[in-house]
């Protein structure tokens, strides 16, 4: 008998992705770039060699300072009207699922070279909501995602739930559990109970459109933006009287999948407009320059950086270093401005993982492990939350980072 081809699993992550196949009976992770068996979801066009690099040397090339466009959190964009949308980026005019098949591609090239066979068909995992229960979104955005996959050069896609694919991982633990997998776009719930033959049934899915990058914005537009002239005032263009600065294109330069599109004719006008009016010219001044020099990603790594510093468990006072906007400036940044500016997203988590047990009838009591998985569950409040909802289970961190790609690999080629 002809053994089937095998399905190479994907996680395609809003901000790192990951692949794997089946060896002997366990989960195998390619290593998509040398040493790495994680791949940084980003994207550079070069101006100058007109190359398209992707992972870390896209996000080298913007640290370095080449000329060129940054581009990151293109998840979110699935299932809207941008996906589509023709635009011009080095010699050619492409859409977004041309970008993100390239992605994809070169994870499955990657892979083919590895392993030395050929994947026809991926399993990919998704968000259990792109953006929402009961959004019209939803079907476009799994339809962007699996014409992303053909074009890419897949000849067939199925998707599993990504929180479902981490229990399936998770299956050694006895008992009943709960997947808590907060990624960059989403944060995923998954009530499972493991059977006495080892196998998961999965009991309720339920997901949020909430992520590391909402946490990153929160940071951002509290602690940094007022450093560009955020909440200052700006004097009116006729008459007497002032009026406070607009909050959307701060809120726009604070969310990832957004910077892109500010660097405009017209929105570097708008910012100089606000600052011949400003009552605080020093801070509009470090707008200006952060939209005609193309900072937006710059600095949204930097209020990264600074989360993480501030997230340690032996921190002190962390500080967002902004030295590429203006010598020696710097963002104050402690757990509790973090705790501050996420509270509200504390409350969305604790809720969320409530509503995925009221799904299944099932108590909170009886649950006795709590699994975390993706990088932003590292964050102190999401453990919080969950310590609050579940104070007598076991809470465990094991391979946060893969575990979605391990149960994808598993799930695509059980016999």
């Amino acid at each position: 008998m002809a053994q089937s081809s095998p399905v190479l699993g994907i996680d395609f992550g809003t901000s790192n992705s990951a692949a794997g196949i089946l060896l002997d009976g366990k989960p195998h992770l390619i290593e998509i770039e040398p040493g790495q068996k994680t791949l940084p979801t980003t994207f550079f066009f070069d101006f100058d060699s007109r190359q398209t690099l992707i992972g870390s040397p896209a996000n080298a090339a913007l640290i370095n300072g080449l000329e060129g466009r940054f581009m990151r959190a293109l998840k979110r964009v699935l299932g809207t009207g941008l996906m589509h949308e023709k635009r011009q980026i080095l010699n050619e005019r492409v859409t977004f699922v041309d970008i993100i098949a390239r992605f994809l591609s070169r994870i499955k090239t990657r892979a083919e070279a590895q392993t030395g066979l050929s994947f026809d068909t991926a399993l990919s995992g998704r968000p259990v909501n792109f953006h929402g229960p009961g959004d019209a979104r939803e079907a476009q955005a799994e339809d962007d995602l699996r014409q992303c996959y053909l074009a890419a050069g897949f000849k067939g896609v199925n998707f599993l739930p990504e929180p479902e694919a981490a229990a399936i991982a998770s299956g050694a633990t006895n008992g009943r559990g709960l997947i808590v997998d907060i990624g960059g776009g989403t944060s995923d719930f998954s009530l499972f109970e493991t059977r006495a033959d080892g196998q998961v049934n999965i009991l309720a899915n339920h997901g949020i459109r909430i992520g590391g990058t909402d946490f990153d914005r929160a940071i951002n537009v509290d602690t940094v933006m007022p450093l560009l002239g955020k909440g200052t005032q700006l004097r009116k263009d006729i008459g007497t009287g002032l009026l406070t600065t607009p909050n959307a294109i701060f809120n726009d330069l604070a969310t990832w999948e957004k910077i892109p599109f500010l660097y405009t004719a017209q929105t570097r006008r708008m910012a100089s407009d606000m600052l011949t009016l400003a009552e605080e010219p020093v801070k509009l001044q470090r707008l200006v320059t952060v939209l005609e020099d193309e900072l937006g990603h710059d600095l949204a790594f930097a209020v990264e950086r600074g989360k993480i510093a501030a997230n340690a468990p032996d921190a002190a006072q962390a500080r967002i270093q902004l030295d590429m906007i203006e010598r020696g400036l710097s963002a104050p940044l402690d757990a509790l401005d973090i705790a501050r500016s996420l509270s509200n997203f504390a409350m969305e988590l604790h809720s969320g993982a409530r509503d995925t047990l009221q799904m299944a009838d099932c108590a909170p009591q009886s649950v006795r492990h709590v699994v975390y998985v993706g990088g932003s569950s590292l964050m102190s409040l999401v453990p919080q939350a969950m310590h609050a909802l579940f104070p007598d289970a076991e809470h465990s961190f094991t391979e946060v980072f893969t575990a979605v790609a391990d149960g994808l690999a598993i799930s695509g080629n059980r016999p």
